[in-house]
C-alpha cells in the first residue's frame, strides 16, 4: 500500500483476553450503558458533533455492536449510515463526498458502518476509474479531511473489530447454515476469508497509518463478543467524558487536540498590480460574446460525455458584476448540464455543521457544472473581517480550503476561480446608480454600504486569499471589472481555454 510508514503489527497485540463471566459482564455493561446515555445528554447540551466509524472483518459483529450501542441512545439525536454499498450517485462524486454530507450537526451523532479508510483496500469500489488512486493520495485526503473536522469541533471515534481466521471461518459457516442469514454472505466475504493473510496485511497498515491518540483507530478484540462490547463502551465513555469535561470548562482546544494554524507569510499586494483601465469596444464585444457562448455550450456537452465535473467559483467586490458574468457564461448552455448555487448567509442548520458542509452538499456530479456565486471563501473574507469566527479558525481555513480543492482535483473535477476586481471609484459609481434606479434598488442594501466602509480590511483579506489559496490544482484568475463588458469576455475566454485544455 506504500503509505510511507514503518509497518507495526498492531493486530498481533490484540490477543490473550480472557472471556468474562456472564454476571460480571451484565453488571459492567449496565453501568457503562447508563453512563453513555448520560454523556449523550451532556453532548447535546454543549453541541458536540460526534462521528463514529466502525470497521472490521466480515462476520466480526459490527452490526451487533452498533445495535447494542443504539439501544441506550436517544434516537432523535443519531443516525446510522451503512456505507458498504457504493451506488452510482457516490461514484459520480469525490469519494469523501458521501461521508462529508452525512457528518453530524452540533449535538448529533453519525455512526458509519464502514469508514473511508476502506478506500485504501486495493480494488475498493469507493474509488472511481480515472481518479488519482495512489494510497498516498487517498490517505492524505482522508487525514486532511479528518483534521478539518476535528478543528471545526467534531469528535471522531474510529473502531476496528478484529477476529482471527479460525473464528471468522466458524462464524461464516454458521451464517451460511442459517436460511435467515445466508444471504448476507457473498463472494466478497468468502474471498476475504480465503485470502485472510493478505487482508490482514492491508488492515494492519491502515490501522498503523491512521495515527495515534484521538484520531487513531481503536482495535477491539472481536473473538469474544463480551470483551468487544465492553471495550467499545469503555473507550467511548472515557473519551467522551474527557472531551466533555474540557468543553464544559471552555478549553475546546485541549479537549479536541486542534491543529495550529499555519504561520501567515508575507503577503504581496497582488491587487495593486491589476490594470483596471482595460476596455473593449461594443462591436467586438458583441461578436466575441456569441462565439464564446457557443463554445461554452459545446464544451459542456463534451464534459458530460467525458464525465468531468466543473466547479466555477465567483468571488468579487459588491457590484463587481458577478451576476452579469455568470449570466453570460451560461446563457446558451443546456440548463440540464449546470447549476448556479447562490451563497448567502448560512442558515441555522448550516451553522450547526462544519462550515464546508453546505458546499460539499452542492458539489456537481460527474459530467455537470456548478457555478458558485460566492463560496467557501466567505470563511476568510466576510467571516474574517466581520469577526464571525475566531482568528485561529480563519487562519486554519487556508489549509482546509486548499485540501478541499485538492480532493476535488484528485477526483478529476476542474476547479476554476475568479476574483472580480473593481476600483473604489467605480464601485461607488455603481452603488449610487443602483440606488437611483427603481429597477435595481433591490441590489443595494445597508450591508453593502457597511461593507464598503470596510474596504481596506477586505482589501487585505483578498490579497491574502489570492496569495495563500492560489494553488496548482486551483489557481485564481483576477478579472479586471471596471469595464463590465471586458470582464465578461475575459471570464468566457478563460473558461473556454481551461476547459479545452482539460478535455
Amino acid at each position: 500500500m506504500g503509505v510511507g510508514l514503518e509497518m507495526i503489527h498492531m493486530l498481533d497485540e490484540i490477543k490473550g483476553v480472557a472471556e468474562l463471566n456472564k454476571a460480571e459482564y451484565q453488571e459492567r455493561l449496565i453501568e457503562l450503558e447508563a453512563k453513555l446515555g448520560r454523556l449523550q445528554i451532556r453532548a447535546i447540551a454543549v453541541g458536540l458533533p460526534i462521528a463514529i466509524h466502525i470497521d472490521g472483518w466480515a462476520a466480526a459483529g459490527k452490526a451487533t455492536l452498533i445495535g447494542r450501542a443504539l439501544r441506550v441512545l436517544d434516537p432523535r439525536h443519531y443516525r446510522v449510515h451503512g456505507m458498504e454499498k457504493v451506488n452510482e450517485e457516490r461514484r459520480m462524486r469525490p469519494f469523501l463526498w458521501s461521508y462529508a454530507t452525512k457528518m453530524p450537526a452540533a449535538g448529533q451523532i453519525s455512526i458509519f458502518d464502514k469508514s473511508y479508510y476502506m478506500a485504501l483496500i486495493p480494488g475498493s469500489e469507493m474509488i472511481r476509474n480515472g481518479e488519482i488512486t495512489s494510497a498516498e493520495c487517498v490517505f492524505a485526503d482522508i487525514k486532511a479531511f479528518e483534521a478539518g473536522l476535528a478543528d471545526g469541533g467534531t469528535l471522531i471515534l474510529k473502531y476496528f473489530l478484529h477476529i482471527d481466521k479460525k473464528e471468522q471461518t466458524q462464524r461464516l459457516r454458521e451464517l451460511l447454515a442459517n436460511e435467515d442469514t445466508c444471504w448476507r454472505i457473498t463472494e466478497k466475504e468468502l474471498r476475504q476469508n480465503i485470502e485472510y493473510d493478505k487482508y490482514y496485511g492491508f488492515y494492519n497498515k491502515i490501522i498503523e497509518a491512521s495515527g495515534s491518540g484521538d484520531l487513531g483507530i481503536t482495535v477491539l478484540n472481536g473473538n469474544d463478543r463480551r470483551t468487544a462490547t465492553l471495550g467499545f463502551y469503555e473507550h467511548i465513555t472515557a473519551t467522551l467524558e474527557r472531551v466533555l469535561d474540557g468543553l464544559e470548562r471552555g478549553v475546546a482546544e485541549l479537549a479536541l487536540s486542534r491543529t495550529k494554524p499555519d504561520v501567515s507569510p508575507k503577503i504581496p499586494d497582488i491587487l495593486s498590480k491589476i490594470d483596471l483601465k482595460v476596455n473593449i469596444g461594443d462591436e467586438k464585444y458583441g461578436k466575441q460574446l456569441k462565439s464564446l457562448q457557443n463554445q461554452i455550450s459545446s464544451l459542456i456537452f463534451k464534459l458530460y460525455r467525458k464525465r468531468r465535473s466543473v466547479c466555477l467559483v465567483f468571488e468579487g467586490w459588491d457590484a463587481a458584476g458577478k451576476g452579469g458574468s455568470i449570466n453570460r457564461l451560461i446563457q446558451s448552455a443546456d440548463p440540464r448540464g449546470y447549476n448556479v448555487c447562490p451563497v448567502a448567509a448560512p442558515t441555522k442548520e448550516e451553522l450547526s455543521h462544519h462550515y464546508l458542509w453546505r458546499f460539499w452538499k452542492n458539489l456537481p456530479k460527474d459530467g455537470h457544472v456548478t457555478v458558485f456565486d460566492r463560496s467557501w471563501y466567505g470563511r476568510i473574507l466576510v467571516e474574517r473581517v466581520e469577526n464571525l469566527c475566531s482568528e485561529d479558525d480563519w487562519q486554519r481555513a487556508y489549509r482546509e480550503i486548499n485540501n478541499f480543492e485538492k480532493h476535488l482535483h484528485n477526483h478529476g473535477s476542474i476547479v476554476i476561480k475568479y476574483w472580480l476586481h473593481v476600483s473604489d471609484e467605480e464601485q461607488l459609481k455603481r452603488f449610487e446608480a443602483r440606488a437611483q434606479n427603481p429597477d435595481k434598488q433591490h441590489k443595494i442594501t445597508d450591508e453593502d454600504w457597511r461593507n464598503r466602509n470596510k474596504r481596506t480590511a477586505y482589501y487585505a483579506a483578498v490579497n491574502e486569499m489570492l496569495h495563500r489559496t492560489g494553488t496548482a490544482e486551483a489557481p485564481w484568475t483576477v478579472i479586471e471589472s471596471d469595464s463590465k463588458k471586458y470582464a465578461r469576455i475575459k471570464v468566457l475566454e478563460h473558461t473556454v481555454k481551461v476547459l479545452e485544455s482539460e478535455l
